[in-house]
């Protein structure tokens, strides 16, 4: 290991040594001393803050503002006043001119965390500063300059986001000019333990006592263990065990009680695909698809009705003897009594019932109710009169 990436991890308090951990702080040590854009992955729980930090302390803009800002903890309407500030009387409650972050943070750092969940008219603000340094605080027409490096952060899939046109596309290329993907714990088992113990042994300090200890069962449970909530689930799973638990030792069956789900963390959850999913828009599709099954179940018993007839299925009988409700086959003879006079086979044909059928009777009946007055027959059907007016058209009901 390099020594400038084991002073990096004392200084920031990182404890760890896999591949993937020592990859991601030996990027963020080579592209420090640019001033290009930075995008940070990972998970959620893995320490995604620690990096601006260690790219910031190790630029040439170590003595300027460093600024971090949670984008999914302020209010879409108040974003951009926070970011780029906003002149007195711009908006209600606007009582004095107010500097934005990247006004305060000129020649400084200002790290973006969440920044997948910064809203489109925010995020063609954010691009503009990227691309020429500008931006205009709300409620004013004068353009101002920044120079301002940009650190962002996210644990949301920001291409899936652009194919969903929820992240502008030329946004996420110049906010990832440098990508840097911080592994989850799962990644990293030979780091489980030894953030254990250093999060017991502060625990310990902090509370004034014996720090906990793992038997070799529970040590082997604690690695196999997924972690979906990574680092930061490590840890308050410790510091609750440090806590509650009077013996020092911790063995499996003890450490199995503060993991939640533990069946389950290693399966894959089942999603239902998207495509099967049933989403109604209106009550009126509703209403449709209960008359649709309505139909179908009509059908189906018509079938049942047809099969008894004919004698295919049991049916329940009482006879001498026999507890009542036992289901026994019809002799033929009966069978043949209970027919019909015309003896010919009868084709049961299952009647369909097209959206369009549907949505002529409604409207037929509506405007009976009414006594044809479309007015009313139309706020009954929850449309407009246009619309009304246009169906009774199309359908020939007038």
């Amino acid at each position: 290991m390099r020594a400038d990436i084991q002073q990096v991890k004392q200084r920031f308090g990182i404890i760890g040594n896999s591949p993937g951990l020592n990859r991601a702080i030996d990027v963020a040590l080579q592209v420090a001393p640019t001033d290009l854009s930075v995008l940070i992955t990972g998970e959620s729980g893995v320490g995604k803050e620690t990096f601006p930090q260690i790219i910031h302390q190790n630029s040439q803009r170590k003595h300027g503002q460093y600024i971090a800002v949670n984008c999914g903890a302020i209010p879409e309407g108040t974003i951009d006043s926070e970011l780029f500030g906003h002149e007195k009387g711009s908006f209600t409650g606007a009582l004095a001119d107010r500097k934005g972050y990247f006004e305060v943070a000129d020649g400084g750092t200002i790290f973006l965390d969440e920044v997948g969940e910064l809203p489109t008219p925010t995020q063609a603000r954010l691009l503009r500063v990227l691309e020429s340094g500008e931006f205009i605080k709300v409620g004013s027409s004068k353009v101002q300059k920044t120079n301002v490096r940009i650190v962002a952060a996210t644990n949301v899939n920001l291409t899936r986001a652009v194919a969903e046109g929820k992240f502008r596309e030329d946004l996420y290329y110049r906010l990832s000019t440098v990508p840097i993907q911080v592994p989850p714990l799962r990644d990293r088992s030979e780091d489980i333990v030894l953030l254990f113990r250093k999060f017991a042994s502060d625990c310990a300090e902090k509370y004034r006592m014996p720090p906990i200890r793992l038997e070799e069962d529970a040590r082997q449970l604690l690695v196999s263990y997924r972690w979906p909530g990574n680092v930061r689930e490590l840890k308050n799973v410790t510091e609750r065990i440090s806590v509650i638990e009077e013996k020092r030792e911790i063995t499996a069956d003890i450490l199995r009680q503060y993991l939640p789900n533990l069946d389950t963390a290693r399966y894959p959850v089942l999603v239902k695909p998207e495509n099967e999913q049933k989403v109604f828009s209106s009550e009126r599709e509703i209403l449709y698809q209960v008359l649709f099954d309505m139909k179908k179940d009509v059908n189906e018993l018509k079938k049942l009705v047809h099969d008894i007839m004919g004698g295919n299925v049991p049916v329940p009988t009482v006879d001498e003897g026999a507890p009542a409700y036992v289901t026994q086959p019809i002799h033929p003879e009966v069978v043949h009594s209970m027919r019909p006079p015309l003896q010919e086979p009868v084709d049961v044909e299952e009647e369909t019932l097209s959206l369009e059928e549907v949505e002529k009777e409604m409207i037929r009946k509506a405007l009976e109710k009414h006594n044809g007055r479309r007015k009313n027959a139309a706020a009954d059907l929850k449309i407009s009169e246009r619309t009304l007016y246009r169906k009774i058209k199309e359908y020939n009901l007038e």
